[in-house]
């Protein structure tokens, strides 16, 4: 039952979106660190994965009704319907004089990004619970 529709979408959301803010956390805690290297998941990336999953189970009969099939990237590992991840360094920035290559306000846009994707994912996720309740519950 938890694997129709939107809901498996949304749970491998707020997922990716959890694992990346314990990231982007870590990034923001070690922003003065010297030789600290930055890492990261790509949302791009990620989303990408996630449609081409979304794809292949709407081609299929009755693919809203099957499980969500996502496939293994360079940052995402599925194995037995887990998501590992493996964040990479981000080598986006200038290095300063300590080997550092920290960016405060791009660290402070993907925090403030990924906390709305993930906020949003988890009210999504919320209104399927709600409605599924209701169904069950048999009342408007």
């Amino acid at each position: 039952m938890f694997s129709y529709g939107a809901m498996p979408v949304l749970e491998r959301m707020v997922e990716f979106t959890g694992a990346r803010q314990e990231l982007i956390a870590h990034n923001i805690a070690n922003l003065s660190t010297p030789y600290f290297k930055p890492t990261d998941l790509d949302p791009v990336q990620f989303q990408a994965q996630l449609r081409d999953a979304m794809d292949q189970r709407s081609r299929k009969p009755n693919g809203m009704r099957r499980d969500l099939e996502l496939g293994s990237t360079s940052q995402v590992r599925v194995r037995r319907g887990q998501m590992e991840f493996r964040p990479q360094r981000t080598n986006e920035n200038i290095l300063f004089h300590d080997q550092n290559n920290r960016d405060v306000e791009r660290t402070m846009q993907d925090l403030v990004e990924n906390a709305l994707a993930h906020r949003t994912s988890v009210e999504l996720l919320k209104s399927q619970f709600d409605l599924l309740r209701t169904a069950i519950r048999e009342r408007v």
